[in-house]
């Protein structure tokens, strides 16, 4: 008798960024909803863009290989199971947008999917907004298809960051510097200050994170901090993390560590915001400072996706979602 596969989609979600210096200006329009930016703004981005080590393409190109390695991982030593996970890429900025790859999903006959953002941290004005959309389009194609909301506290997450700490503050021993005396400062993008009045989870789950990798990585000298706000009227979250090194120059912190736990990913809020924007503060305070690397598509980030992603798909067929 022929074995029935059964095929599962997972729409692994991401913020998206453009393909070319060219596609910027229409990513940046599409995240000011519809409005175009000014020649000035559109420059600044364009700038910025430029200034990271081979242009825009590698920002897209991991993302679209953390995919791939997560559908390997899915599907990886399946045994005798009759599953097979196909993953499809739903961006929030950028094509293929989030409606796309639900759309997707439902040409190819899908009926029930998992979805999972790379962000390992809920807010409802982040991740909340990415299921959202899916949701609604789901609903609309005929697709039963329920959601990770967070996992910033599993253990092999936790672990991957806590090693990557611990090698860098290896580095800082290595080049002179007492491991007690390294600042350590966790960060995450800001988000309006609102959110703390809706009771959204957001901040104090980048602090239970930060809390358990500095407790994993023997770290005791961390804050927290963060980065990256938008630039509306409405106070975000702070302080941000220009003004934090400030203000550890005038406690004569000679040296820091930042670990932007809030992020997965190689992109511009990383690879600008801190490998140019911060360093360069810390050359001007005289302060050493290094960051630790990004997961990326790293195998033990890929089981964390994995797992929590059969977690998820076994709940529903278990019937206690």
């Amino acid at each position: 008798m022929e074995t029935v596969t059964t095929k599962v989609g997972v729409l692994v979600m991401s913020y998206g960024t453009p393909e070319s210096l060219e596609g910027v200006e229409a990513y940046y329009t599409h995240i000011r909803r519809g409005n175009p930016p000014s020649a000035e703004q559109l420059k600044e981005l364009k700038d910025r863009y430029e200034a990271i080590v081979g242009g825009v393409f590698p920002l897209r190109e991991n993302t679209d290989r953390q995919v791939a390695a997560l559908g390997a991982a899915l599907n990886k030593d399946n045994g005798e199971t009759t599953v097979q996970f196909v993953c499809y890429q739903g961006l929030k900025h950028a094509h293929p947008f989030i409606e796309d790859g639900v759309e997707a999903m439902a040409r190819d006959g899908i009926t029930e999917a998992v979805g999972i953002v790379l962000a390992p941290h809920y807010s409802v004005m982040s991740v909340g907004t990415y299921i959202k959309r899916a949701q609604a389009k789901a609903d609309e194609c005929g697709i039963r298809m329920e959601f990770v909301n967070n996992y910033h506290l599993h253990p092999e997450l936790i672990d991957v960051l806590s090693r990557r700490v611990s090698a860098r503050l290896d580095q800082f021993e290595e080049a002179g510097a007492k491991r007690s005396e390294v600042r350590v400062l966790f960060s995450a993008h800001s988000l309006p200050e609102r959110i703390l009045s809706m009771g959204d989870p957001y901040r104090d789950q980048l602090l239970e994170t930060s809390e358990a990798v500095a407790k994993q990585a023997g770290v005791t000298s961390w804050q927290f901090t963060w980065q990256s706000a938008g630039r509306t009227a409405e106070p975000w979250l702070g302080p941000d993390v220009l003004d934090t090194l400030r203000e550890l120059s005038k406690e004569q912190v000679e040296d820091v560590l930042v670990a932007p736990v809030g992020f997965v990913s190689d992109h511009l809020e990383v690879l600008y915001d801190l490998d140019i924007e911060a360093q360069t503060i810390a050359r001007e305070l005289d302060m050493r400072l290094m960051r630790i690397e990004s997961l990326n598509s790293d195998p033990a980030y890929m089981s964390v996706l994995s797992s929590v992603v059969r977690t998820r798909y076994n709940q529903m067929q278990a019937g206690s979602i």
